[in-house]
């Protein structure tokens, strides 16, 4: 087993304990439907993580390129998985008895959960350079765009409690990530 493959055991554990997060949470509005008051813009944001988690551990196959592994490339792919599963786990608490619904559970964590998603851009456009400059120029002109963007609607949204708003973004930003993702990284070379 080469480095990579030795680092990638560990960040998958970590990607799989955050999709177990929101498994056991869907789970859990299924089995108890009438406990859980339930809030679809909290549903898009856990798909989107999901989707997020899923296609994170397919892009991160090119940091198999890498030759040389420093303590630090480690701790910086390990933390970068580790703030993804921590988004994820905020989606889904153990108890939000103290809540009115994942509604006002969600508003109540909204600077938590869209700050570590923000944290996640910076992670990303360091992970990217990770992947060497060719790579990095790949992603054009729309990276950095989008990329600036997200900061600021995350920023906004950890602030912003407007729930047409949240909505509207919710649901732009899945379909934008999907979009992206499905163009850019459709196979791995």
């Amino acid at each position: 087993m080469g480095i990579f493959e030795y680092i990638a055991v560990l960040t998958s554990i970590i990607i799989g304990l955050g999709i177990t997060q929101l498994l056991r949470g869907l789970a859990r509005l299924i089995q108890n439907p009438g406990h859980y008051q339930v809030y679809w813009v909290h549903l898009l944001w856990v798909a989107t993580m999901f989707f997020h988690m899923v296609f994170w551990w397919w892009w991160e196959f090119r940091l198999g390129d890498i030759e040389t592994w420093t303590f630090f490339l480690y701790a910086f792919v390990v933390l970068y998985a580790f703030v993804f599963y921590l988004a994820c786990a905020l989606l889904f608490p153990e108890d939000i008895s103290d809540y009115d619904g994942f509604s006002d559970y969600f508003y109540s964590r909204r600077r938590w959960f869209f700050g570590l998603l923000a944290f996640s851009l910076f992670l990303d456009v360091g992970d990217s350079w990770l992947k060497g400059s060719e790579h990095f120029a790949s992603l054009g002109t729309e990276y950095a765009v989008a990329t600036l963007a997200k900061l600021v609607l995350f920023l906004t949204a950890a602030v912003v409690r407007n729930e047409r708003f949240h909505a509207l973004f919710a649901v732009v930003f899945l379909a934008y990530q999907v979009f992206w993702a499905i163009r850019m990284f459709e196979t791995v070379a």
